[in-house]
């Protein structure tokens, strides 16, 4: 069974990324994240409306990898450090050496090419350092430009389950992609 240890806690880094631990200074950035409509249009979380409700959610995110139930990274230029997204491994299943991807972006920084440098860092944590066999993400189907995200990076579409999920009064879709390590015969881009 895969064994998890998040402690000293992985920071990443890429050419002009930093992947580092959420803190108590990032409560007004985590707010202005989780607040903003357009991040939030696909997703199934009620928007946070408070510092305080920024700082529980710290708070909550904190304990979680000190438990080692799950990792989740502020994402920040290397220049200057200030959350401008995030990226996280949840929903982890040692016993079957798999975890659920997630990752949000500020819109301030859509199209600047952010995730598409992100997204193969993290990758290759999962497989590299964790040794996972798989990897998964759980989107809103109409959340394209995070499915050709996905796609670039090798996942496939697994499955389509319309109105699966019911939120805020509404039924939606919801679209199942997977990646397969490539040490274990997934595919690889």
């Amino acid at each position: 069974m895969l064994a998890l240890n998040f402690r000293p806690f992985p920071e990443l880094m890429s050419e002009r990324l930093l992947f580092r631990q959420l803190s108590p200074g990032d409560a007004d950035e985590v707010l202005k994240l989780r607040s903003d409509e357009r991040v939030n249009r696909f997703l199934t979380r009620n928007p946070s409306g408070t510092i305080e409700e920024a700082r529980s959610f710290i708070s909550k995110i904190n304990r979680s990898i000190s438990n080692n139930e799950s990792i989740y990274w502020v994402i920040a230029f290397k220049t200057d450090n200030k959350l401008i997204g995030t990226a996280c491994l949840w929903n982890i299943q040692p016993e079957n050496y798999r975890a659920e991807i997630g990752y949000e972006l500020h819109p301030d920084h859509w199209g600047k090419g952010v995730m598409k440098e992100a997204m193969p860092v993290i990758i290759q944590y999962c497989f590299e350092t964790l040794e996972l066999h798989s990897i998964e993400a759980d989107l809103n189907p109409e959340n394209v430009q995070s499915a050709v995200l996905l796609e670039r990076n090798g996942f496939i579409k697994e499955g389509h389950f319309r109105d699966s999920i019911y939120f805020n009064g509404k039924f939606s879709d919801r679209a199942v992609y997977s990646l397969i390590n490539p040490k274990n015969g997934g595919s690889a881009k």
